[in-house]
């Protein structure tokens, strides 16, 4: 599984352009999808002091992305591409009509991206400790 995602790169390039589409999309695709409006968000499970959604999404992307650069030079990179990438769509947001700026969103996403950082980060040390 974890070799699947390091032969086939485009799986994290496809994640990354679906979730810059979904960001900067005006309305909600999703809600339009599933409740044909596009100013209902769907919502994953009850937000608890950050956006649940976004902690979710970044936490896949992440994770996806980790899984596929798996070098050190690369892990560092990704991360901070990671991080990048979270402030700044959400920053987009306040420019996109019926989009919103809000810092519980900032606060999920970088939430989602540390947490799968930490998992990571243990995974490869106790690869390391194997070897």
């Amino acid at each position: 599984m974890i070799n699947y995602f390091s032969k086939y790169k485009f799986i994290f390039y496809l994640c990354n352009l679906i979730l810059i589409f979904l960001y900067l999309f005006p309305g909600s695709v999703l809600g339009w999808f599933l409740y044909k409006d596009l100013s209902t968000q769907p919502q994953i499970t009850p937000d608890f002091i950050i956006s649940t959604n976004h902690l979710y999404a970044y936490m896949v992307l992440s994770v996806i992305g980790f899984l596929t650069f798996r070098k050190n030079n690369q892990f560092n990179i990704l991360s901070l591409y990671l991080i990048f990438l979270s402030i700044l769509l959400e920053v987009l947001q306040y420019f996109v009509p019926n989009r919103s700026f809000e810092f519980l969103d900032i606060f999920g996403n970088l939430a989602g991206v540390i947490i799968a950082i930490i998992i990571f980060y243990f995974f490869k040390k106790n690869e390391n400790f194997k070897n």
